[in-house]
């Protein structure tokens, strides 16, 4: 059969994606991306060390961002981000400068990250209260909060489950209970940390419920690279890529999206957080009698995850 009447293969436009050595989300990241583009991964080296401040260091390392990047270059990708939160924010905002500055000198093409990509997804949408929820330990919690203060975002309530591995194991179940949990304070939007928990099905659920944007570490490092190369990121109802899903205040503020940097000024100084976050997340109370918690849900989420309990600054189980 002849088949050259077809023409093909059509132009590819690539995205290189550098991820640590564990990363399990491949398939996840691809469902937001548009047919006419490829994502290109490649991964740091193994190093035997669990999820902790420790590994987000050594899988940031400059040497590891660039060799990585050089490899990338053969693939001829428009493109490269370094897919990982924590590795990320864990050097603060200049330090995430500095990880750009090294991948884009390796490949001589842009590049970006998790963390400055979440920056770039809070102005898009107007937001600078967040509850923010995690996977990881307290340590790794702290530095992402730490992060986002120095960006003049202003953290309202948090939950964190305390895992050390085997994140991407973790069940959309349990993505919404610490949703539920760290939702407090007036928050614009809610951020759900770590490239390797998953993500996508949960998004338009939790915005539905919350009614406020929910940004994710996989989405909004994406949503960044797509947008740098001119092309859109693809997803069901998510308030980052559809303005007319957008709810809330950081919603109906959209429209003037926040000018330049966001780092505070001293003419600009950071709005009270009011209670401390943890003091907050102790007090929230659980779904009242008339609110069933599986309103919105799609009825394939998991049952738990049960490795790691939803945990309070105290370092036992919370209330939840």
């Amino acid at each position: 059969m002849d088949v050259s009447f077809l023409g093909g293969p059509q132009p590819q436009r690539g995205v290189g994606v550098v991820a640590p050595f564990d990363f399990a989300l491949d398939r996840e990241l691809w469902r937001w991306v548009p047919d006419e583009v490829s994502l290109h991964l490649t991964r740091t080296p193994f190093v035997p060390v669990e999820v902790s401040l420790d590994l987000a260091r050594l899988v940031s390392e400059h040497d590891t961002l660039q060799n990585a990047v050089r490899a990338l270059t053969a693939v001829a990708p428009e493109v490269a981000a370094y897919a990982c939160s924590s590795g990320s924010f864990v050097g603060g905002v200049a330090g995430e400068r500095a990880m750009c500055a090294a991948m884009t000198q390796a490949g001589e093409l842009p590049s970006l990250t998790t963390s400055g990509a979440l920056l770039e997804a809070l102005r898009e949408i107007g937001a600078r209260r967040v509850a923010v929820v995690t996977p990881y330990t307290q340590s790794v919690t702290d530095s992402l909060e730490e992060y986002l203060g120095e960006a003049g975002i202003t953290v309202t309530g948090r939950a964190y489950l305390g895992l050390t591995r085997h994140i991407w194991k973790v069940p959309y179940r349990d993505v919404v209970d610490m949703a539920r949990q760290a939702v407090v304070g007036s928050p614009d939007a809610l951020f759900i940390s770590c490239t390797n928990l998953p993500t996508y099905d949960v998004i338009p659920q939790l915005e539905a419920e919350l009614r406020m944007p929910v940004l994710s570490a996989n989405q909004v490092t994406i949503w960044a690279a797509l947008r740098e190369i001119g092309a859109q990121a693809v997803g069901p109802y998510q308030a980052l890529l559809d303005p007319a899903a957008r709810r809330g205040p950081a919603g109906m503020g959209a429209s003037s999206s926040l000018p330049g940097p966001i780092i505070p000024m001293p003419d600009h100084p950071v709005a009270d957080p009011g209670p401390e976050p943890e003091a907050a997340l102790a007090g929230a109370a659980s779904p009242g009698p008339d609110i069933d918690p599986a309103d919105g849900l799609d009825p394939g989420f998991g049952s738990g995850f049960g490795e790691g309990p939803f945990l309070d600054d105290s370092g036992g189980p919370s209330s939840m």
